[in-house]
């Protein structure tokens, strides 16, 4: 990373936003600019690297998701948002699918900003720019979308934009936003990444509401059709005003996405199998090696696809509801984690597939790992006194969580839990634990998924053998969203995606105003002053030497505070796809890059005519 700028003052971006990149000084007539690109070849961008710019048009790209939707705006927070939806809008700028924290022009053509202060920066709006209705996208649509989030939508994003002071319009293309701090780097980014509204399609609208009326938006696709609850398609924009921008050539080469719901995985299994949807990310492992053998797969017409990313992998845990009792007692929890038994899992129920997540950051150099380097410990010094002794113990030290000996009994651990519980004044009797009062421990897990018995049931027998009584509570998808809304909750399973370039969000996810907020995402409740104090240094940080040390600050904290037990993942994204897609030979290095496929008009004939005589055969 490389922050050296000479004397700009200002930064004018022509191809990239974001640090991490590369400055080079160049001039526009007598204003000294920098020219932003994270690589010299960049400098005359026609497409992407990962893009191929003669890919075909047509085709459409089919994907399942879970549950149901009855919400078209996701910016709100209310109902269930619609998957796909991001499609209908641009943003300012576009995330870069191969360097983190860089972004390229879309609906803003350049921008400019301090980046050794930025107190606020200025986005140019390209006058090309245009709705999907040929209205044109104008300051006054950007300071209205942003006035609306920072009033009305969902308290997450309000919280992502705590810093924004305010939003000024300075001519039809040029828009203002101005910072309440001026440490705050990842700001412009942010606001460079939120899809943007009309404000004439808002006029009569409530934007709190729940709707299913379609949404002026400015981006690559419209709404074809929706079956409400079932399905719904989105229609490629022939019109679509920045198809040739070098961030877009060769990308959304689908006539139509369509998004099918299911409430149920083994369903959702079926109807990949029959072809009711062609593209499958696959979560289960025992299912990714035992059950692709259908006739389909043997015949070729369906392809097993490991993609390797460079970013976190997902971060998936039990989550302790911090807020409740017992699970306020980090010697509980402690307690607890050493009953998760993931060797005995791995093995008799993964297939060997997946690995210990050890870290918040797994699977990259946000990790922390062994003992606290020398620039970790002087971070933490001034904090240390102020932590839990248990946690003052766990931030300095060579941290791995409880391994066991796979063969099913734990005994090792679960001697380690009772140790740790008898030393917090826990006693049992009868079988059954106690804490220091008398009152016995009792806790509840609210599940909606089906089949997550089966890998929670090792975890709950652990707990029984310390005297803990657990019951599993199975609800449907609406009453489990809305009481984890409400944090109603002992214990749940989460599954959160974590970013290469960590920043405002971690907030949302740890912080103790987080905790506060329904419909936020620190669903443990954490309340820790030092955690807050941490991600600040992150959002603040001026370079990715800061964000990489300050992250693994904050992983340590995490970890030694006991509010998850990390479960599994895996390093690869496991796909399988009926044979009618084409990627790009160079592949982006931070996401599967399906915005970059097009369809094969041969392979595809070939898999329609296998599906139409399976179904002929079948009636």
């Amino acid at each position: 990373m490389n922050w050296s700028h000479g004397r700009a003052q200002h930064l004018i971006l022509l191809f990239g936003l974001g640090f991490g990149c590369q400055y080079s000084l160049a001039a526009q007539q007598t204003t000294p600019f920098l020219a932003v690109h994270a690589n010299p070849q960049y400098t005359h961008l026609q497409a992407m690297p990962y893009a191929n710019a003669q890919a075909p048009k047509g085709g459409v790209l089919s994907q399942a998701s879970n549950g149901t939707f009855d919400n078209l705006n996701s910016m709100n927070g209310k109902g269930n948002a619609t998957d796909g939806v991001n499609y209908l809008f641009d943003t300012l700028m576009d995330h870069s699918l191969d360097e983190p924290n860089v972004m390229y022009p879309l609906l803003a053509e350049k921008a400019t900003y301090d980046p050794h202060k930025p107190k606020f920066v200025i986005f140019y709006l390209n006058p090309k720019a245009r709705f999907s209705n040929a209205q044109a996208v104008t300051a006054e649509d950007v300071k209205f979308t942003f006035d609306t989030y920072q009033e009305k939508a969902n308290p997450g994003l309000k919280m992502y934009l705590s810093d924004l002071e305010k939003t000024e319009v300075l001519s039809k293309y040029q828009v203002k936003f101005t910072f309440k701090s001026d440490d705050n780097a990842e700001m412009p980014l942010i606001v460079a990444s939120l899809p943007i509204y009309s404000k004439q399609d808002w006029k009569d609208k409530d934007f709190t509401r729940v709707t299913m009326q379609p949404i002026l938006g400015s981006g690559p696709y419209l709404i074809d059709r929706i079956d409400a609850g079932r399905s719904i398609t989105y229609k490629r924009n022939p019109n679509y005003w920045a198809k040739d921008l070098p961030v877009n050539r060769g990308r959304h080469n689908f006539d139509r996405l369509r998004y099918v719901y299911y409430r149920n995985l083994d369903v959702t299994f079926e109807g990949f199998k029959s072809g009711q949807f062609t593209l499958h990310e696959e979560n289960i492992s025992r299912r990714w090696v035992t059950e692709y053998k259908f006739p389909a797969v043997q015949v070729g017409l369906v392809k097993k696809y490991n993609a390797n990313l460079a970013k976190p992998l997902d971060f998936q845990s039990f989550v302790f509801n911090t807020r409740r009792k017992p699970l306020d007692d980090i010697y509980l929890r402690k307690a607890l984690s050493y009953a998760y038994d993931f060797e005995w899992q791995n093995k008799a129920l993964f297939y060997g597939q997946y690995q210990r997540l050890q870290s918040y950051f797994a699977n990259s150099e946000l990790a922390a790992v062994g003992q606290p380097s020398p620039a970790e410990r002087a971070v933490l010094q001034p904090y240390v006194a102020k932590l839990n002794p248990l946690m003052q113990k766990g931030v300095l030290a060579d941290w791995k969580f409880p391994a066991s000996d796979a063969s099913g009994f734990n005994r090792k651990n679960l001697l380690l839990a009772r140790q740790v519980l008898k030393d917090a004044g826990y006693v049992v009797k009868d079988g059954h634990l106690f804490d220091s009062k008398g009152k016995p421990i009792k806790i509840e897990i609210l599940i909606h998924q089906d089949g997550l018995q089966r890998t929670l049931m090792p975890f709950v027998r652990n707990l029984k053998r310390l005297g803990i009584t657990v019951n599993i509570r199975h609800v449907d998808v609406p009453q489990y969203i809305e009481r984890r809304r409400r944090n109603d909750f002992d214990m749940i399973t989460m599954r959160l995606p974590q970013s290469i370039s960590p920043g405002k969000e971690q907030a949302q996810f740890w912080s103790s105003k987080a905790a506060d907020e329904e419909g936020n995402y620190n669903f443990a409740g954490i309340k820790n002053p030092v955690i807050d104090q941490v991600i600040q240094k992150i959002i603040v940080s001026d370079s990715r030497e800061q964000v990489v040390l300050h992250t693994r600050v904050l992983d340590r904290l995490l970890r030694a505070g006991y509010y998850h037990i990390p479960t599994y993942g895996k390093a690869e994204t496991w796909l399988a796809y009926w044979d009618m897609y084409q990627q790009p030979k160079v592949k982006p290095k931070l996401s599967v890059g399906t915005d970059y496929w097009w369809v094969d008009a041969e392979k595809a004939k070939k898999v329609d005519q296998y599906l139409r005589k399976n179904n002929q055969s079948k009636q």
